[in-house]
């Protein structure tokens, strides 16, 4: 069993790619916390998590401030959010293969962010009760945004 105190929230993105993979994953943990799920377009039916296709911002936000541990697609703004918040983020990448995306940018973005120490990678769906319970202090976000806007001037002005 998980800890007590715990809100996992699960968070699928808006577009209209399906995930129902990791929602299986999610609905196999032993726990009795509080899942919350904003789950897109996927449709999935459970009695342990409370399932919301599309939350408001303010939901969002709310959830996602108050969540212990956060489990997401490989999607940039998510990971970012949960960055900037310093939360302890378990990522999974949709699969071409599983006709859950068009391609597998998703595993290089999960791939990248997890080398870079920001997030728990989830490879095998079975180890995400292990990546829950797991202790895990993301690495604090930095910004490259003034290094780049240096190097654009700096090209800018070569001329």
């Amino acid at each position: 069993m998980l800890g007590v105190g715990i809100l996992i929230f699960v968070a699928l993105g808006t577009q209209d790619k399906k995930f129902p993979r990791l929602l299986e994953a999610v609905n196999k943990l032993e726990t009795n916390e509080k899942i919350v799920a904003q789950v897109g377009s996927t449709k999935f039916e459970s009695k342990k998590m409370e399932i919301h296709k599309y939350l408001t911002p303010e939901e969002y936000d709310k959830y996602l401030n108050e969540a212990s541990v956060v489990i997401t697609h490989a999607g940039v703004g998510t990971i970012l959010n949960c960055i900037k918040l310093h939360k302890k983020v378990i990522v999974a990448a949709r699969e071409k293969q599983y006709k859950e995306h068009v391609n597998d940018h998703q595993k290089q973005i999960q791939e990248n962010f997890a080398t870079a120490g920001y997030i728990l990678p989830l490879y095998d769906f079975n180890d995400l009760e292990k990546l829950i319970k797991q202790d895990f202090v993301p690495k604090s976000f930095e910004s490259n945004r003034e290094k780049f806007n240096e190097l654009l001037e700096k090209k800018i002005n070569e001329k």
